[in-house]
């Protein structure tokens, strides 16, 4: 197997979702019940296979007036999606008459509020799940090549798919890789290989785009995750996480540039609008915003449909050339439409590959037999922290990031022998040492924007190691001055651009 990427991986929508392995509870007001059931069941393999990265968050969905959910159907909705869902017995809903409600989330307005419901949903950080499944790709024998574009298709005499030109954007040369069968899971750039395949007829992408804004938690002090109503028949996320508090997600129609989605002004005011609507004593203003990102969903079109009532199941086309594309479908699903492709690929081939296996596969760095072992090595680590002189806090972010390789970047810390006014710049070095080492970047927003999300959520402590980080980069690969201020100027841009609205 050969995966190519033409920018980082999860570089497109991989790395701009919501961050939640849900299972999809506005579903079931579509009647999307196998939905719901698949992707909800799918829930809880994708933790237990990714425990360090995939964590069970407490959700509350306010129920107030004039809302698209009543206490009836938000209790019934609920209870359906537990049973739909296969949901464990302690994680099951719990609803709360308005008083409750209110004590459960404070910032609640009052005066509308009906009451609530408690469940429960798993957050996750996309990018770290698309790189440690690469990671354990790479680990069964996978080749793996980002900045490495697929530029056209090679055909054998009869008309047959049977390989790409690849261009190695890192030196500017191009090669052939050639296959039996070739897969096209490129998201929103799934129907401009389909149309460079001369298939593009039939199903087609309808491209929408999702928004989310970031604020300090100060600003946004929710006790727990909430998903609320906005009032034109959308629901929105609002998720605590560590020092801020991120929300979304907008849904509307996208037919503008797919390599660089943005938010607009209007994007952030209307979320903005939302979130003060539902919480009136916190009164955020553009201000606030400490950093937001844009995402593009690729949908299947429907004539008629809305970019919010679209479904978000997935489809796989295959053209006459042999090429198979797989489009739609959700974060959660994504073990389930791998297994289908390669279920497709065998059949093709008449090859029987045997029965999937990463069902119950923990890919790396979730290498966690059970919630026991997982809680264990959590607690060797902090106390493996003590002897070495790092902040509990800090393994804690590298454990819920690294999992069982946080003893890589321990060690990573231990060699620079930081004194005590370097421990900062050191945290920094022994992830960005690490990443180099076993997670293939090759610039700076790599490291800040996928492989830990700094660039969104601790923007004031990372920014002041860019510089420093630079140097590094640009000592492990050689580069030149010019090379290394074109790798700086990449990267400041890059942390004005998650500020800067179109």
């Amino acid at each position: 197997v050969a995966l190519v990427e033409k920018n980082d991986f999860a570089s497109g929508t991989s790395s701009r979702s919501t961050k939640l392995i849900h299972g999809g509870l506005r579903y079931l007001k579509q009647l999307e019940f196998k939905l719901v059931h698949d992707v909800g069941t799918e829930r809880a393999v994708v933790h237990r296979n990714a425990r360090h990265i995939v964590i069970p968050e407490k959700m509350l969905l306010p129920i107030v007036v004039d809302g698209s959910l009543g206490k009836q159907s938000s209790s019934f909705g609920l209870l359906a999606y537990d049973l739909l869902a296969g949901v464990k017995k302690e994680e099951r809903r719990k609803m709360l008459d308005r008083h409750a409600t209110k004590k459960a989330e404070p910032l609640l307005g009052f005066d509308k509020l009906l009451g609530g419901g408690l469940y429960f949903e798993y957050r996750t950080d996309d990018s770290r799940l698309v790189i440690e499944n690469a990671k354990s790709a790479f680990a069964n024998g996978a080749l793996l090549l980002n900045y490495a574009e697929a530029k056209n298709f090679v055909y054998d005499d009869g008309g047959q798919i049977i390989g790409v030109t690849v261009m190695d954007k890192t030196n500017d040369t191009q090669f052939e890789i050639h296959s039996k069968t070739i897969v096209n899971a490129c998201g929103p750039w799934v129907d401009l290989l389909r149309k460079e395949d001369n298939s593009l007829k039939g199903k087609r992408l309808q491209l929408t785009k999702g928004v989310h804004l970031v604020f300090p938690y100060k600003k946004l002090q929710l006790r727990q995750a909430a998903y609320f109503d906005v009032g034109d028949g959308r629901m929105i996320f609002a998720v605590p996480r560590n020092q801020i508090t991120y929300v979304g997600t907008t849904d509307t129609v996208y037919n503008q540039d797919i390599d660089s989605p943005r938010c607009s002004k209007e994007d952030a005011e209307y979320l903005l609008a939302a979130v003060n609507k539902m919480f009136p004593e916190v009164k955020l203003k553009l201000e606030d915003i400490e950093s937001s990102w844009a995402g593009l969903r690729p949908l299947i079109y429907e004539e008629g449909k809305s970019a919010s009532e679209l479904s978000r199941k997935d489809e796989i086309m295959v053209s006459d050339s042999g090429l198979i594309s797989i489009a739609g479908g959700k974060l959660t699903g994504y073990r389930l439409m791998a297994e289908k492709i390669v279920d497709l690929v065998s059949k093709k081939l008449n090859h029987d590959f045997g029965k999937c296996k990463t069902k119950t596969y923990t890919i790396s760095g979730g290498e966690f037999e059970s919630e026991e072992a997982f809680e264990k090595s959590l607690k060797q680590f902090l106390q493996q922290s003590k002897a070495q002189n790092i902040s509990p806090d800090k393994i804690k972010e590298w454990f819920f990031r690294y999992g069982t390789n946080t003893n890589k970047v321990i060690e990573n810390f231990v060699s620079l022998k930081p004194n005590s006014t370097e421990i900062e710049k050191a945290y920094e070095a022994a992830e960005f040492i690490y990443c180099v080492a076993h997670e293939m970047i090759f610039h700076l927003s790599d490291f800040f924007i996928r492989r830990t999300g700094k660039i969104f959520f601790d923007r004031k402590n990372s920014e002041k190691q860019i510089e420093y980080l630079n140097d590094l980069l640009s000592q492990q690969f050689a580069l030149n001055d010019i090379e290394s201020e074109k790798n700086l100027t990449a990267i400041k841009e890059d942390y004005k651009l998650a500020v800067a609205f179109q």
